[in-house]
């Protein structure tokens, strides 16, 4: 029994009996635990007042060398030692400070004799270590085949998982014990049961690539269930070996490979979505060909062509559009792809969209268009490529917003210069009355500020609050603003209708698209 540190506790409170300067050397001695120290607390005790304490040191001591030389002898394998150290009363099952027990030991070094003997004299064979581990899964990690053999003909538990999820099957799969993977997979392993990450033993074995690991799983995977993180890990990797291999399930490609291959992750990606994300072009052929939809909506509706837009893949882009990717496709947010490029300023994209026919006018459910989106991205290439193909300067949302509001309100002042020497009208009214000028005023972007003035917005625009542009930098309390407005022949003391109600002034006159951010994994 190892000695704890409550034990170490009492023996010092009974010190207390002993006189003060011993009382005190033992004390401080008496937290460690070592063999060592146990001696010399031993020798430090008066011979009449100290026999107790002495005598449980030594106790203590010999207690501690027997369980440590026992758990020694079990991992080197020395089977006569291990068996003399039980017969002085050792606990069978005593482990050290990790959990690890004798039975532990002697699997992980493929001792198969002191296994045996240790499981026909009591050892719990299902015994766990503090992570969760059982000799199970210790020998099959360290692909101790014959140990293996005879823990599951002793009853051990083959489906056991540790505290990650891990099961004996997922261990050997993953360091590639072929041998062991067999002899558990022909005793009832299961290979379907997932880690707390959701990883399979074929998922782990096809990302570290044992490839023959990886046969012998698909060989007995007669259900195709297993296979799907697999399917997505080898869609990342643009592994098409691996991608064949999965689709392998019988010749009829036409039936199981394409339910096979449009499965999805809990976010309703398919294998297609992730190696349009990571730009894959190969293993997407392969899916592809093998049947998988090229236009399968995932969560909020998110096609492959979606999500190849958004990363900037161009090639992808072409793959997809050439096998019959709906070039309008909508999410649930009205985003088509020529929005997702246009949002994250893939001009390559953008440009391949517009020659092959992408709704230049599309917009979302609030009214926002792809210029909208790559003006709010600070994308000024893109928003050139947009007004080259004759886009609508002054297009408006819902909110009666123009891409020059939104340039105003970001401050891009490269882009709402483009965007005023295509004769945007810097007059133009949101649904408040707000003009650029207002919004620049608002949110201190000087500089487009002095570019909107120089292109004529009208100082003394009003809002339907009745505020003018220096009424609001009054009230969000930019002096410089109101300084330059001053200078450019603004009054700060012009009536307005209702100005009163300047607290009630609206704070986001432009609130932009949520920005679609979902990621396959």
């Amino acid at each position: 029994m190892l000695i704890s540190r409550n034990n170490w506790l009492l023996i010092r409170d009974n010190c207390l009996l002993i006189s003060r300067d011993y009382c005190l050397l033992i004390r401080d001695y008496c937290l460690l635990i070592s063999r060592d120290y146990c001696l010399l607390i031993r020798d430090y005790c008066l011979r009449d007042s100290c026999l107790l304490i002495r005598d449980y040191c030594l106790l203590i001591s010999r207690d501690y060398c027997l369980n440590a030389s026992y758990l020694r002898a079990a991992r080197a394998g020395n089977l006569e030692k291990a068996l003399d150290y039980l017969k002085t009363g050792v606990e069978i099952n005593i482990c050290n400070q990790n959990g690890l027990n004798a039975l532990h030991l002697a699997s992980k070094e493929g001792h198969a004799e002191v296994v045996t003997q240790l499981i026909k004299l009591g050892a719990n064979v299902d015994a766990a270590t503090k992570k969760g581990n059982t000799a199970l899964h210790i020998a099959s990690l360290a692909g101790q085949v014959d140990v293996v053999k005879e823990l599951v003909t002793s009853g051990a538990n083959i489906n056991a998982q540790s505290q990650n999820g891990f099961t004996p099957l997922y261990m050997a799969a993953q360091e590639n014990h072929q041998k062991v993977v067999r002899y558990l997979l022909d005793h009832g392993s299961t290979q379907g049961i997932a880690t707390e990450d959701g990883f399979t033993p074929l998922a782990v074995a096809l990302q570290q690539g044992h490839e023959q690991v990886v046969s012998l799983l698909l060989e007995n995977d007669t259900k195709g269930k297993v296979r799907l993180p697999a399917l997505h890990i080898a869609a990342r990797k643009d592994d098409t070996k691996a991608a064949a291999l999965l689709l392998q399930i019988d010749h009829n490609a036409d039936v199981e490979s394409k339910m096979m291959v449009n499965r999805t992750t809990e976010s309703g990606f398919t294998p297609l979505h992730i190696a349009a994300h990571y730009g894959n072009i190969n293993v997407a052929t392969l899916l592809l060909n093998r049947g998988a939809a090229v236009d399968f909506k995932a969560r909020n509706d998110i096609t492959p062509l979606h999500v190849a837009s958004k990363r900037g893949n161009g090639n992808m882009v072409k793959v997809l559009l050439e096998r019959g990717g709906t070039i309008d496709a909508r999410t649930k947010d009205g985003l088509t792809p020529l929005h997702c490029g246009a949002r994250s300023g893939h001009e390559q994209v953008l440009e391949m969209l517009l020659d092959r026919g992408a709704p230049i006018l599309s917009k979302t459910k609030n009214g926002l268009s792809p210029l909208h989106m790559a003006t709010q991205g600070d994308h000024l290439n893109c928003v050139q490529l947009l007004l080259h193909h004759e886009v609508p300067v002054d297009d408006v949302t819902n909110d009666y917003l123009t891409a020059l509001h939104v340039a105003a309100h970001c401050g891009h002042y490269k882009v709402a210069k483009v965007i005023v020497d295509k004769k945007a009208n810097p007059n133009a009214k949101a649904l408040n009355g707000f003009t650029p000028l207002h919004i620049a005023c608002k949110k201190n972007r000087i500089k487009v500020m002095e570019l909107l003035l120089k292109h004529g917005a009208s100082i003394q625009a009003v809002t339907e609050s009745g505020l003018t542009p220096i009424h609001v930098a009054a009230f969000m309390g930019h002096d410089n603003i109101v300084t330059q407005l001053t200078n450019h022949g603004a009054s700060p003391n012009t009536t307005n209708v209702v100005s009163h109600r300047i607290y009630s002034l609206p704070l986001s006159p432009f609130l932009p698209e949520p920005e679609w951010r979902s990621r396959p994994r």
